[in-house]
């Protein structure tokens, strides 16, 4: 049985990697909101138990062991996000919180009944995908909306980053997952963009918000 905490560093190990080939003392701190003295003592503990490879200067991997672990966490804590917004009624912004919290409840069995419960989701509302009980992930081609051109149409197919503020924004906005944008313009001076959705009256995203939002062709 490995600690909480344990387990939120392996998960934040996790998220690093999935855009970085090794994950830092720093950002892990940074990220669990802690020092990294602290994390550093944690991932030693770690390494000791064979659940990650820490080289100093070349920063943090998981072992094939640890990952599996980063897996069953991330899919209790998409899969409880699916329960609570599709199920409870809460808002996309007010579940990874609780999620949080719930994914740390080590029962398969209940995992596995909630998933048959759900009708099998491939997503949570975040459109990110939920492991299988193997680990398997769905794979599918998107790219960030900031990258899009003039003229492009697309579909919104997920959120990378889940804070309250940035979801509360797209809902203002009326923006949600499968929502279909075309983008009308570029501006080269901040990197914003001018979008239009499928009813309604165009409007600008910022270059930051538009690299967090995963698209794929419409």
């Amino acid at each position: 049985m490995l600690t909480r905490s344990e387990e939120d560093h392996i998960k934040a190990v996790y998220a690093l990697l999935q855009d970085n080939d090794s994950a830092f003392t720093k950002d892990i701190a940074e990220r669990l909101r802690t020092k990294a003295s602290s994390v550093t003592d944690m991932l030693k503990k770690l390494a000791e138990k064979k659940l990650v490879k820490h080289e100093p200067y070349y920063g943090v991997k998981l072992t094939a062991k640890g990952e599996a672990i980063a897996l069953q966490l991330v899919r209790r804590h998409r899969m409880w996000e699916t329960f609570l917004v599709n199920r409870l009624g809460f808002g996309w912004d007010e579940v990874h919180e609780v999620a949080e919290q719930m994914e740390h409840v080590a029962s398969d069995k209940l995992i596995d009944k909630l998933d048959a419960y759900l009708g099998h989701p491939s997503f949570d509302p975040h459109g990110d995908p939920i492991p299988d009980k193997h680990g398997k992930i769905r794979a599918r081609k998107t790219k960030r909306l900031s990258t899009c051109m003039q003229g492009d149409s697309v579909r919104i197919a997920a959120v990378s980053e889940t804070t309250d503020g940035l979801l509360r924004l797209l809902d203002s906005k009326g923006l949600r997952i499968g929502s279909v944008l075309s983008v009308q313009e570029v501006h080269a001076f901040d990197g914003s963009m001018d979008v239009k959705p499928k009813s309604g009256a165009a409007f600008s995203l910022s270059k930051d918000v538009s690299h967090h939002l995963q698209v794929e062709a419409a």
